[in-house]
């Protein structure tokens, strides 16, 4: 038996060092894997708000899960006391291997069985069980090293692992995403993970192991760091490979920027598909029916100076310009990179209607929201292209204060259009946006456009892979006075997909599929959530 030579628990270890240093040693271990445990929590919901959304929701999960999966490994680690070292040991090289490969296999799971839902709360169950079996263990090793009081042991344990969590929440967004993104950083941390385990009991504890338990414990580890150091060096041909089956086989562009994954495909023009952290932007084979419904009803009165929240593909932009007594447009857009492709990329340019190039429009780099809260200036029209409010992150572009910020820099009887989702497959969600805009102070009217492509998904907030496409997509027309009329602007540029009638059928389209009593969503109070 692997245990057979170890020391009973109760008993002090042998140790190659002075008693006051193993302590020392033990709890630097202690240090570094509650910091690699931390960094597994956090990439955990990093990666589930990623691929899934509705980062409340996968925060939730993974963290009550993990903290009751905890406490059962902690009552399982109890049967390992009486052969600590070994238990520990091994206990080290399985968290490695399962939290170092867990981003990598959550998002195989997404790009090639479209779903990560079930193997999210099984690497969270499993991290956590293997997470809590820990403290036993240590607890029972670092007594037998340096005999103290056990609450002097407990508190020492603690302190050491709290500090090491500390230092594991703050790497995560600051050195290991930036510098190696998310599955070399949790390929990284269970090599760090597997290294501080072994080397503390090998060396340590090397006394107590039987000749069996050495060669095992040695055995496994050096198979983890194995494995996730070839995992390592085919990350990139990994990463390649699940691109294509998630947004097929003409990826052109992928660039992982501070804010987002941006990602562009099709091989011109006509084929180009825009994605935004895996969800579809743009597709070219239908943008111009989602656009034109965004942009022209608002600009039906004076439209001389028009703002544009998010919208930094240009195609928002596109179409206000094709309005000739249109004086200025300011492009309000979070992510650079995206403004970046929409100026320099060829087909995107070219789609785009080389919108950047015109003198009348401004770029700004900045959050929405706050550019708003810090402006002064007046406009005729404001169009909100945002990303859909079921990302957490966006939940705060669609409450009732924002709506309040945007009448307060709209001139008077100036005009807001929001993209608000799909009334048809997400009406609760759509009825709340427009519940919200009013609450800000604004007078609403809906309006549902349909005919969307079978399979296409040009909307700011749609999920590839998360079901079947809508059909339809919602806005709202907003004023801070009247409500205002659904029509086109006299003048107006010819259109491809809108019309008065449309239009005026898109008005009763909504009132149809009203669902009534949705309350506001606020910044204390948001009402979003993905796929309702």
């Amino acid at each position: 038996m692997i245990d057979q030579q170890v020391t009973l628990r109760g008993a002090a270890a042998r140790l190659p060092v002075r008693p006051r240093t193993g302590r020392y040693l033990v709890l630097a271990t202690v240090f570094i894997c509650a910091a690699c445990g931390l960094v597994y929590e956090l990439e955990l919901v990093a990666l589930a708000s990623y691929l899934i959304g509705d980062s409340v929701t996968q925060a939730s999960v993974v963290l009550s899960v993990m903290v009751f999966a905890m406490g059962i490994g902690s009552l399982l680690a109890k049967r390992l006391r009486c052969r600590a070292a070994v238990g520990f040991g091994l206990i080290e090289a399985a968290l490695a291997l399962i939290g170092g490969s867990s981003a990598l296999v959550l998002y195989a799971s997404f790009a090639w069985l479209g779903e990560s839902r079930y193997a999210l709360v099984g690497f969270t169950l499993a991290i956590g069980m293997l997470i809590g079996a820990e403290i036993p263990l240590l607890m029972t090793l670092i007594q037998r090293v340096d005999r103290q009081d056990a609450g002097g042991a407990v508190a020492d344990l603690f302190a050491a692992d709290y500090v090491g969590a500390l230092v594991g929440g703050l790497a995560f967004p600051f050195l290991l995403l930036p510098m190696l993104g998310q599955l070399t950083g949790a390929l990284f941390t269970g090599a760090v993970n597997a290294a501080a385990g072994g080397a503390l009991v090998l060396w340590l504890f090397r006394r107590d192991l039987s000749s069996r338990s050495r060669w095992l414990l040695v055995l496994a580890n050096l198979a983890v760091i194995g494995l996730l150091a070839g995992a390592t060096l085919l990350v990139d041909d990994f990463e390649r490979a699940a691109r294509r089956a998630v947004y097929g086989n003409q990826v052109r562009v992928a660039v992982r920027t501070g804010v987002q994954e941006v990602v562009l495909t099709g091989t011109g023009r006509e084929s180009l598909g825009l994605y935004l952290d895996g969800r579809l932007r743009a597709s070219a084979r239908d943008e111009y029916r989602y656009h034109e419904a965004l942009v022209h009803p608002a600009m039906n009165g004076r439209h001389e100076r028009v703002l544009i929240l998010g919208g930094g593909d240009g195609l928002a932009a596109r179409e206000v310009l094709r309005y000739r007594d249109v004086r200025e447009v300011t492009v309000v857009e979070l992510d650079p990179a995206v403004t970046r492709l929409a100026r320099t990329d060829p087909a995107l340019r070219g789609l785009n209607g080389n919108a950047y190039r015109d003198p009348r429009l401004t770029a700004v780099g900045g959050d929405a929201f706050n550019w708003l809260r810090a402006g002064s200036e007046r406009y005729d029209v404001v169009i909100s292209d945002l990303p859909d409010p079921g990302i957490t992150a966006s939940t705060k572009l669609y409450s009732a204060e924002f709506y309040g910020l945007v009448g307060e820099a709209l001139a008077p009887g100036g005009r807001l259009v929001v993209h608000a989702g799909s009334p048809g497959s997400r009406g609760r969600t759509y009825w709340t946006v427009e519940a919200s805009v009013r609450a800000g102070g604004l007078a609403a009217r809906p309006y549902r456009v349909t005919g969307r492509l079978p399979g296409i998904a040009a909307d700011p907030g749609r999920f590839e892979g998360a079901g079947p496409a809508p059909r339809d997509w919602g806005f709202v027309l907003a004023s801070p006075g009247a409500v205002p009329p659904l029509g086109l602007a006299a003048g107006a540029p010819g259109l491809r997909s809108l019309g008065e009638r449309g239009l005026r059928e898109a008005g009763r389209s909504a009132e149809h599929v009203r669902v009534k009593g949705q309350a506001p969503s606020t910044l204390i109070h948001p009402r979003y959530r993905e796929g309702a």
